[in-house]
């Protein structure tokens, strides 16, 4: 049996896709609190999120969402990575403008722990992603796209998606 290389590269991205949300899961948590949700996309799904991107830059005159849908469309897969922005718990900080978690909680504010927590997250996705030579990109394009579409459901307040790419040349690079 012989394999071909666009039959590897599809199996391959998929699985180290997988392992980037796992990687991801597994960062480091403030207190503790696992309040990240992950998902992989692809197919119909990653058709509707660029052109939910393109509606956003048509509406908001902000083309870089055009740009970043471009490349979604060049990408078999992306991952989207996002946070329930619950507040933690820490004493004291105040990093989200309130004076404690219960007023941020009170206020709607969004707990800066979680987007901390979130960012270490996406490092993470990224360093497995790069480890085996897989390029990506972290969009925050992408994300405000998936907050429309409702793709991690409605208590996650902060997404940002990656693209992934097994080609000859990035992508997301020379966008």
């Amino acid at each position: 049996m012989i394999i071909g290389s666009q039959e590897i590269e599809e199996r391959s991205i998929e699985r180290i896709a997988d392992m980037m949300c796992v990687a991801a899961r597994t960062a480091p948590k403030a207190r503790g609190v696992d309040n990240l949700v992950t998902a992989i996309i692809n197919g119909q799904d990653k058709d509707k999120l660029s052109a939910e991107m393109r509606r956003i830059a048509q509406e908001s005159g902000m083309q870089f969402f055009e740009r970043d849908a471009n490349c979604i469309d060049k990408a078999p897969v992306v991952v989207l990575m996002g946070q329930k922005v619950n507040p933690i718990g820490v004493k004291p900080c105040g990093y989200c403008g309130y004076a404690d978690c219960a007023e941020c909680a009170k206020g709607s504010g969004i707990c800066a722990i979680s987007t901390g927590d979130l960012g270490i997250a996406l490092g993470s996705a990224a360093s497995t992603a790069a480890s085996y030579h897989v390029d990506n990109r972290i969009m925050f394009s992408v994300g405000k796209a998936a907050i429309n579409l409702g793709l991690l459901g409605e208590e996650v307040k902060i997404v940002y998606g990656m693209p992934l790419s097994v080609t000859g040349k990035s992508p997301f690079f020379d966008r």
